[in-house]
């Protein structure tokens, strides 16, 4: 595959063709009211397989909520030490690289933090180990949502294949989230050490061929690229790939009326009057 449709290592990092980057969601029905999506968290975590997942996904809605007044926290499972082209290079100074510019990412969107958890790139596995690890994040941050990658999405229904760490990193936080986090009695030694079961309220799932809320990103737009642009050792044509990712947000954006959008797949698991503010 040619740098021109893919921008980074075939193994770790963002590695699906850029023609099918966006999600693929269906517009609106005719029937329902066409608005962008308003609920936002009074927290959040975004749960990424690898260092730029959480760029090239749902970034744009971080910033935006960020900038209303949310608090956001990262968690990368993976520090993406197979997203290279060179087998020669030693995966643990990429490893190091890749968090660098995660870290940098991160600031530029305003999350409160990061934490890598240092899982094998290329081979992650919803288990018991990652999963406890995800709970821990969760009871300790303690999120209204959760944002993740749909692991239903296996095929891109334009073309193109979900990584498998994608699609790992997405089950293990949608187990985390549910029931995990919120049992008690799940990894029982997390509680006796002072971290209490947590509900998490809502889901948002990235890179879904389910999508159905649309957020707009209109004026955080530039900061989703100038997050994408830290990632230099992935990122080899900033600028086309940012023309690419201006026409994507447009067209996700045109079915609710505005500039540039990103599309989610909304899971509602608590849903209450004083579950967050609504703007």
């Amino acid at each position: 595959m040619t740098q021109e449709t893919n921008e980074t290592s075939l193994v770790g990092g963002n590695e699906r063709s850029l023609g099918s980057q966006r999600s693929d969601a269906p517009n609106p029905s005719q029937d329902a009211v066409a608005i962008p999506h308003a609920w936002r968290p009074d927290r959040f975590m975004v749960i990424a397989g690898h260092p730029d997942d959480a760029e090239f996904g749902p970034s744009g809605t971080a910033a935006t909520w960020i900038a209303a007044g949310s608090v956001g926290w990262l968690v990368c499972c993976t520090s993406g030490d197979q997203g290279g082209e060179d087998p020669d290079l030693d995966p643990f100074e990429l490893a190091a690289t890749r968090e660098a510019e995660q870290s940098a990412a991160a600031a530029i969107i305003g999350y409160a933090g990061v934490s890598y958890l240092h899982q094998p790139d290329g081979a992650l596995a919803n288990d018991l180990a990652l999963r406890e690890q995800l709970v821990r994040e969760i009871r300790t941050f303690r999120p209204d949502a959760v944002l993740a990658t749909d692991p239903e999405t296996l095929f891109y229904r334009d073309g193109g294949v979900n990584h498998t760490d994608h699609r790992a990193a997405g089950m293990a936080a949608v187990d985390a989230v549910y029931p995990a986090a919120r049992n008690p009695m799940a990894f029982p030694a997390l509680a006796r050490g002072g971290l209490a079961a947590h509900k998490v309220r809502r889901l948002y799932l990235f890179w879904s061929n389910h999508a159905n809320a649309y957020v707009d990103i209109s004026a955080m737009l530039d900061r989703k690229l100038e997050a994408l642009a830290a990632h230099a050792s992935q990122i080899h044509d900033p600028v086309g790939l940012g023309e690419r990712i201006r026409e994507w947000a447009a067209e996700e954006g045109a079915p609710v009326g505005v500039a540039a959008a990103e599309a989610l797949r909304v899971i509602v698991i608590d849903d209450d009057e004083d579950e967050g503010p609504s703007s």
